[in-house]
């Protein structure tokens, strides 16, 4: 396996009066395509700057295999970083841009060529190679820089927010091709970003941050299906999410859950909810059910399961998007998000609109408890 293995350990960071890392550890697996993810400010391009040595931390470690990395310069580290802006040299050819490394470091000129060839070959770049930079799109430009970077065969590759410059459907397909380079070189990648389906895309992990704190780190399926916090279930794709207090708790003889709990939730009433985690009567939780797991329907479904959750209530708006509809449902004083795919062609039309009232329904197996309050 290429690349490093990246700790960071107890890294804080503070500009002035504000502080941007409140004590970080993370440890990055050699190979892996990890992502920082969060909102604006969070401290995930702090952390990447310093990883890279651009920045120096107030305190904390971070160390390539083992070995600690804060007291090189950047360009004595084995990484690499792309940036935003792209950060090409205008003057420059697309060859040249991305020889610019090796000609500062007197290569042979066969060797140029040839590596620089190999790297245009992997961004799929070859024909573009005696353009400048303002001849090219925006899309092309990122991946004339992430050759660039890599040509210095670096043990880890550090991309932030490269793509978000790029519009919607260019971003999508550059996160492809990244991947795809990615599981072509092996070097390990650690890439920020806030748009969540990006990270959720390309990561083999990520960690989820907000305001200088790393909240969890996992795959995007644990992160996804079992948020650690509040804010993890909402800034991580859709959800709805409520205060709720433990009624009742049953022990299940299950291989893969342990607990079957009744919640209730204010003004919308009893709901049931299987956990790992042992919780008790009178606690205060949050709970959290996406809205793809919720089944909507004009007619009342069968509940002959004792884990169904059943509610009744009226279309507040429909939203249709061609390939899904989201809807709106107001249930009691809830407003409870639906998601509905279209997986059959229909030349009928909706067949639930504003103002119908509908049942929604979801089993005890599909919702989560996020938090504990007390």
């Amino acid at each position: 396996m290429k690349g490093s293995d990246v700790v960071v350990g107890g890294i804080s960071k503070s500009f002035d009066n504000f502080r941007a890392l409140n004590d970080v550890s993370i440890e990055i697996k050699k190979g892996e395509f990890f992502s920082l993810l969060g909102p604006s400010g969070c401290g995930k391009t702090t952390l990447l700057r310093i990883i890279a040595g651009f920045e120096y931390p107030d305190c904390g470690i971070v160390t390539f295999d083992g070995e600690d990395v804060l007291h090189l310069p950047p360009d004595r580290r084995q990484a690499n970083t792309v940036f935003q802006s792209y950060a090409l040299f205008p003057h420059l050819t697309v060859f040249e841009n991305v020889a610019f490394s090796m000609r500062l470091k007197k290569a042979a000129s066969n060797e140029v060529q040839s590596r620089v060839n190999e790297y245009l070959h992997l961004v799929q770049l070859e024909s573009h190679a005696h353009k400048k930079p303002n001849q090219l799109s925006g899309g092309q430009k990122q991946r004339v820089a992430i050759a660039r970077a890599l040509i210095n065969e670096p043990s880890v590759l550090l991309l932030d927010e490269p793509l978000s410059a790029l519009d919607a459907k260019l971003r999508q397909r550059m996160l492809i091709e990244l991947d795809t380079i990615h599981d072509k070189i092996g070097i390990t990648f650690i890439y920020v970003t806030h748009d969540q389906q990006e990270a959720l895309s390309v990561s083999d992990r990520l960690a989820v941050m907000n305001q200088g704190d790393v909240l969890q780190i996992g795959t995007p399926h644990d992160i996804y299906e079992s948020p650690a916090t509040d804010f993890v279930a909402r800034f991580i794709g859709e959800t709805n999410l409520f205060d709720a207090k433990v009624v009742s708790v049953e022990k299940l003889d299950r291989a893969w859950v342990e607990y079957m709990a009744e919640l209730d939730i204010p003004e919308l009433g009893k709901i049931k909810v299987t956990t790992v985690d042992e919780v008790n009567p009178g606690q205060m939780v949050s709970f959290t059910i996406r809205p793809e797991k919720i089944a909507i329907t004009k007619d009342r479904p069968s509940t002959k399961r004792g884990d169904i959750n059943l509610f009744q209530g009226t279309v507040d708006e429909p939203i249709y998007s061609g390939f899904q509809t989201k809807f709106y449902v107001e249930v009691m004083s809830k407003m409870i998000r639906v998601i509905k795919q279209h997986a059959n062609y229909s030349d009928e039309g909706p067949d639930i609109l504003w103002k119908d009232s509908v049942y929604l329904s979801w089993s005890a197996d599909d919702g989560y408890i996020v938090e504990v309050k007390n």
